[in-house]
């Protein structure tokens, strides 16, 4: 059995274990990455990179086919699968590709297969060509997570799928049901309804994408249903038998027992941390819920064992994970350095786009705090109007008193874009004069940023009585 000596082991290559290997590198470690499946982990090869390839491919299709309003007329537009499948390859071939020759770079020793903890100091890798023994004083776990699956609807990616199975299909299923109305079962729902497909939306919970504010999901909402998607709330699936070819899905709504018929089933309901068949417990790892226990440091309670990402916690998100990966890198290396990011913010990418970061309006009056909120919306914004996407708006929230800003909420046009500008107002301490004084150049989707610190102050010139919706909750 092969035995390497290293300074560091870290186990997984997605945007938290690569980018720590690399950083690891640049600061003079000596380190080996551990991947079972492929360089980049599920977000580059089989999540955010090609879903986000196939999400901007239906925008384009869709566009191409409805721009009568602007006096572009296309006729004939058809989806190639073969070739769009091929086209998401080839991106997530760059992506991983470059990962590989930064890797290199860095001068990090790839080793392929499952990893297992062998002790504090020992990570044992069992692969097709044998078994592989790294000995390391810093062991990284990066295992990030997996799809959850539910009762009676075992994952085949034929019939019944995952996310990894519904970014891979060779047509365009014509009925596609969804089972989680999260932002995965959206996004994914919201690029095939794009397509074609009649989809219908199983959300267990009283509205879809749980947890954000009310007011941003209403509207992406009434686009779905203006799509022609089907949403049914508050409704359990309970399991689904094959008729002739056709998969009749029965679910549980207030109302009794219903049933859809369907091509393919995509299962969305969550994601749980690859924590499981590490050797956790033999070197006494704590684990709660499935997830690795860290402390700001990403240090868990054994010397010399960290953890990022998914498997380290909420939220489950690649940027989160990357962050996480320059903490370690740095703790390690002997650095002052801990998780102390202001905000983590999040994109959901359906259409419109969703994105946000500190609290929601939502939040900060559960919190019982005293609140101004101004808005300003996408119809009223030049760019918006002339890209003829104007559905959605720009929320901020900020303190009553004393104009702090707390929460940045957009729905709407490259929302995805525009909140790292509330990103960095959060991370910086902003208030909302140092929003609204910042001159934004015209006419963009940014303006809408500014607009609505104003419209908080009420002081916006384009908004009624100066825009100031709410204030002191």
């Amino acid at each position: 059995m092969e035995t390497i000596k290293t300074d560091v082991v870290v186990i997984g290559s997605g945007p938290g274990g690569y980018v720590a290997a690399i950083r690891l590198g640049q600061l003079g470690k000596k380190v080996v990455i551990v991947e079972r499946e492929a360089i980049g982990g599920i977000c580059l090869n089989v999540g955010c990179i090609p879903s986000k390839a196939l999400i901007t491919a239906s925008k384009a299709y869709e566009k191409a086919k409805h721009n009568e309003t602007m006096g572009i007329t296309a006729s004939d537009v058809k989806v190639d699968v073969t070739r769009l499948q091929a086209w998401k390859g080839e991106v997530v071939g760059k992506m991983t590709g470059g990962v590989r020759q930064l890797l290199k770079g860095a001068n990090v020793q790839t080793l392929a297969g499952n990893a297992t903890l062998a002790g504090p100091r020992r990570v044992e890798v069992e692969s097709k060509d044998g078994k592989a023994v790294v000995e390391a004083e810093n062991i990284v776990i990066a295992t990030g997570s997996r799809p959850i699956e539910i009762p009676g609807f075992k994952v085949d990616q034929k019939r019944v799928l995952d996310s990894t199975g519904g970014l891979a299909l060779g047509e365009i299923p014509k009925r596609l049901l969804v089972i989680g109305g999260g932002y995965i079962g959206l996004e994914l729902g919201t690029l095939y309804a794009k397509f074609g497909s009649k989809v219908t939306v199983i959300e267990g919970t009283d509205q879809l994408l749980p947890g954000q504010d009310p007011e941003l999901v209403n509207v992406v909402a009434r686009k779905l249903k203006k799509a022609g998607v089907d949403v049914f709330l508050e409704a359990k699936a309970q399991g689904w038998e094959d008729k002739a070819g056709t998969a009749v899905v029965k679910f549980e709504t207030k109302t009794g027992i219903q049933t859809v018929e369907t091509d393919k089933i995509l299962v969305t309901v969550g994601r749980k941390p690859n924590s499981d068949n590490l050797g956790l417990e033999k070197v006494g790892v704590k684990v709660d819920r499935g997830f690795i226990v860290v402390d700001k440091q990403q240090r868990t309670n054994v010397a010399g064992v960290y953890a990022i990402g998914d498997v380290a916690g909420q939220p489950m998100l690649a940027h989160k994970a990357s962050k996480e990966a320059d903490v370690v890198a740095e703790v390690i290396c002997g650095h002052k350095a801990e998780m102390d990011a202001v905000t983590i913010p999040a994109v959901i990418f359906t259409d419109p786009e969703i994105a946000t970061a500190g609290l929601q309006e939502h939040e900060a009056e559960k919190k019982g705090r005293k609140i101004k909120v101004g808005k300003y919306n996408f119809g009223a914004l030049g760019r918006a109007v002339a890209m003829a996407e104007t559905d959605g708006f720009t929320k901020i929230v900020a303190d009553a008193v004393t104009d702090e800003v707390l929460g940045f909420s957009i729905v709407g046009p490259e929302a995805s874009d525009l909140i790292s500008e509330g990103a960095l107002a959060l991370e910086m301490g902003a208030f909302l004069p140092d929003i609204a004084l910042t001159v934004h150049p015209h006419p963009t989707l940014g303006e809408s940023v500014m607009e609505a610190a104003k419209g908080a102050l009420g002081e916006s010139p384009h908004l009624v009585g100066g825009g100031l919706k709410k204030a002191g909750h």
